[in-house]
């Protein structure tokens, strides 16, 4: 079972009180304001109830902006109650290559609660790039999808040098794709500005926002390139301020390090599954099936295949008893399912890659990653080997539009974060850096769990009324907040 790493969010859980943001109309003061947007049933594959969709034209290149035109899918959750409205709540979901079209009609289902319901319309948008929105391709066979983002796991310098030809491959597949024409385009930044044409398009002044994952990374580009016109600003499992560059990508190999003791702890608690009666027995497990998958795959399933699917159900407490299974079975040797790749895994890699590839620069020279592997490997050994290792951004196309948005603390006060202590996939280190970038801007909430993704999802009430709060009253806590574990 060969898992694509496909980094949207997945989600678990968390929110709390206190201090004004950036000053806003009263509730009941918003009626709609007129709009460009034209909105209608949404296609097929995307409808939902009370979801309706429409598209906005936007500039491929914001430097010619009577220039070549691409179409956004966009998508409204209208409030059902005018009295109470305030604005729109643009939502994003994470990827990078994560479609958001049905994301308001996700967060309604998943107990986004009424009052943010009733003060917000919920927007959705597929970014460029992504689903509906001037889709890139990298004309990945269904081997190369099946690979997914992560490196085998190099232990040495060979190890990387091994990996050169098939990462440059995968840069060469995108740079000669027929869709080769959106790569310097399909950015962050750029998705941020489509974003404010959006804004522009809905008639608002200001918007409000919630994203998650790297939808925390790219609010933070939005806040930064347009400070006035954002409202209340809520950033969801944070990345760092560099986005997905190679910090953030090295710094998935802690994330799984802080991660995996929740996991041990449950493994352990349930020896039905026959992994080890305590978490120290679980992690000589791991290492175990590990070297056995290396040496002889199970059923397709080779090392870093284990390495991905562990790390990637590692994002939610529910998956925890489907991975004692999958562990189990590697075990024992029962049968594992083999799941066939999602019509859109496609999309989600290339445009994947455009970003990741496209919003910074990565080193090229082949012995950086060999002696970032030889650090990481050591630090993180669970997966240090495989992040740090060589990726086809080493080989991406020179041309750029624009160097990376730096994130400062410029700017209204006006931006709540939100964080799990031990977020495999943002790891609390760079949501800790993403606060020190944004100063006085922001103020954090940090919860005593696991996994990724905090509100509207879990339980934890602390966390969950924090933003609540702020998204319905503009209260936020007077100060960085830490919420207690639920028990």
């Amino acid at each position: 079972m060969r898992r694509s790493m496909s980094l949207a969010l997945t989600a678990a859980a968390l929110a709390a009180t206190a201090l004004p943001a950036a000053a806003s109309p009263p509730a009941g003061s918003r009626a709609p304001a007129p709009s460009a947007l034209e909105w209608g049933p949404c296609p097929e594959g995307a409808d939902a109830p009370r979801l309706q969709c429409s598209t906005l034209e936007v500039p491929l290149d914001y430097r010619e902006p009577d220039g070549r035109r691409i179409e956004i899918a966009v998508s409204r959750l209208a409030s059902e109650k005018p009295s109470l409205r305030r604005g729109v709540l643009i939502t994003n979901p994470g990827g990078p290559g994560g479609a958001g079209l049905t994301y308001p009609a996700v967060l309604a289902a998943s107990g986004l609660p009424r009052s943010v319901l009733d003060s917000y319309d919920i927007i959705g948008f597929d970014p460029r790039g992504v689903g509906r929105s001037a889709p890139v391709t990298c004309d990945l066979t269904r081997e190369q999808q099946w690979r997914g983002n992560f490196p085998p796991y190099a232990r040495t310098a060979a190890d990387v040098r091994r990996e050169v030809p098939y990462a440059r491959r995968i840069a060469e597949q995108c740079a000669g794709s027929r869709t080769a024409w959106m790569l310097p385009h399909t950015t962050t930044a750029n998705t941020a500005r489509d974003m404010d044409r959006l804004r522009a398009a809905l008639g608002e002044r200001k918007v409000s926002y919630l994203g998650a994952s790297y939808g925390s990374y790219l609010g933070a580009v939005y806040t930064t390139l347009f400070p006035r016109r954002g409202d209340r600003i809520v950033l969801d499992s944070n990345m760092g301020p560099g986005g997905y560059d190679i910090t953030a990508m090295r710094l998935l190999a802690r994330g799984m390090e802080d991660r995996f003791p929740d996991f041990a702890a449950y493994a352990a608690a349930h020896p039905e599954y026959g992994l080890g009666s305590t978490p120290g027995q679980v992690k000589a497990k791991f290492y175990e099936l590990v070297k056995r998958l290396d040496a002889e795959p199970v059923q397709g399933v080779n090392g870093i295949a284990f390495r991905g699917h562990t790390f990637e159900q590692l994002y939610a407490d529910g998956s925890m008893p489907k991975l004692a299974e999958f562990w189990q079975a590697v075990d024992t040797g029962a049968e594992l399912p083999v799941p066939e790749p999602p019509a859109t895994l496609e999309n989600l890699l290339a445009s994947r890659f455009a970003v990741v590839c496209g919003d910074s620069r990565w080193p090229g020279a082949v012995r950086q990653y060999q002696r970032n592997v030889a650090v990481d490997r050591l630090k993180y050994p669970m997966l240090g080997g495989s992040t740090a290792s060589i990726n086809p951004c080493a080989f991406w196309p020179e041309e750029r539009t624009e160097p990376p948005v730096r994130i400062t603390g410029r700017g209204p006060s006006n931006v709540l974060m939100l964080q799990n202590e031990r977020d495999p996939g943002t790891p609390l280190a760079g949501a800790q850096r993403l606060r020190r970038a944004f100063g006085g801007r922001a103020t954090m909430v940090t919860v005593d769990q696991g996994g990724h993704g905090v509100y509207p999802y879990g339980r934890n009430t602390c966390a969950n009324d924090a933003a609540t709060a702020f998204l319905t009253t503009g209260e936020r806590p007077a100060r960085d907040l830490a919420c207690a574990a639920r028990p």
